[in-house]
């Protein structure tokens, strides 16, 4: 069976920078999102914020710099999900550019301190990445504000290789905090789309991105009269269709993502295209046929292409070697050679 796991961070209290003011009730909404909707446990729950208590090792989870950096590197060292689950991360706090490169700010960090005291987007990704889950999901609630608009701090122009990154807004744009609902305005939008029943729901990475960048403008331009458009970066591009939520997908849903792992079988991207029949069975609860008869297909397929990649090796090597040798042998006229050697 499909597993979720998760990775919650939420800091209003930072130690020399604008406090925020919902950053931290956002992430506790979220996890509890995770654990009550999507029935993440507890053991693959982590949660960093101001307060938050140690975890159930001991371990303190204050989101410091060095308290970040350990979990990132020691809980991520080997994989212990596998394709078909799926691995979320929310952050929400402070984000800043800097030399090119996207990072989020601990609660020790402060934009005087970056690249120190700051982590990298792509050291999380890269993290992420060897948990062994094929879906991974990033909510990116960075670059808050809680008064004017200040251009020119977004994040979100670096790209991240193999993963679904949500931005809560564009390059050069801030994420607003709104005091009316007590909540960042794109996690209010965020939990709201996810929650949502029916043939209108978010299950799909393109459904759950439309609601997003429509519904987040309009709650910024009503209360703060500013547009606050949120961005995805989604690698590779087939990733568009992926199921974020089995349970609420349909059979349209289910059909997209066969075509595409269809697509990336003809072109020869076998492991993509065994990517996208996993989640085509988690979706049809595992039982989907054409899955299966797939991925005994992309067996047979993967393990032709080695020996034909073999074959082309030994080939390859004989050649190398007939040459080394002809490069051996003088002529020394008369009909007469001199093999050295």
């Amino acid at each position: 069976m499909a597993k979720n796991c998760a990775v919650v961070i939420g800091i209003n209290k930072y130690n020399r920078i604008q406090r925020l003011q919902y950053a931290k009730i956002d992430a506790e909404r979220v996890r509890d999102y995770f654990n009550r909707d999507l029935g993440v446990q507890p053991e693959n729950l982590y949660f960093f914020s101001d307060d938050s208590p140690p975890d159930q090792h001991g371990l303190d989870t204050q989101p410091t710099y060095g308290t970040l950096i350990s979990f990132l590197g020691d809980r991520f060292a080997q994989p212990f999900l596998n394709p078909g689950d799926t691995l979320w991360f929310y952050f929400s706090g402070h984000g800043i550019p800097h030399e090119g490169r996207d990072y989020l700010l601990p609660i020790d960090g402060n934009p005087r301190t970056v690249p120190n005291l700051a982590i990298p987007i792509t050291y999380i990704t890269e993290r992420l990445r060897r948990s062994g889950a094929d879906n991974i999901v990033l909510f990116i609630d960075a670059c808050r504000s809680t008064g004017e608009k200040s251009a020119g701090l977004g994040i979100g122009e670096e790209k991240q290789q193999g993963v679904i990154t949500f931005f809560s807004c564009s390059p050069s744009q801030v994420s607003y905090e709104i005091e009316e609902l007590q909540q960042g305005a794109f996690t209010h939008v965020l939990l709201n789309g996810l929650q949502i029943q029916g043939q209108s729901n978010c299950a799909t990475v393109e459904r759950l991105y439309n609601y997003l960048r429509h519904q987040v403008p309009q709650l910024t331009l009503k209360h703060k009269n500013y547009i606050q458009t949120p961005y995805a970066a989604i690698e590779p591009a087939t990733k568009l269709h992926y199921i974020l939520l089995p349970k609420s997908a349909n059979d349209r849903d289910i059909s997209a993502l066969r075509e595409d792992a269809f697509h990336a079988e003809i072109e020869g991207n076998f492991d993509l295209a065994f990517q996208l029949w996993v989640r085509v069975n988690v979706a049809a609860g595992g039982q989907d046929m054409k899955a299966i008869t797939a991925f005994q297909r992309l067996a047979n397929k993967q393990s032709q292409s080695q020996s034909e990649q073999r074959r082309e090796a030994e080939a390859q090597g004989q050649k190398i070697a007939a040459a080394k040798r002809r490069e051996l042998i003088v002529d020394l006229g008369q009909g007469i050679t001199l093999e050295l050697g």
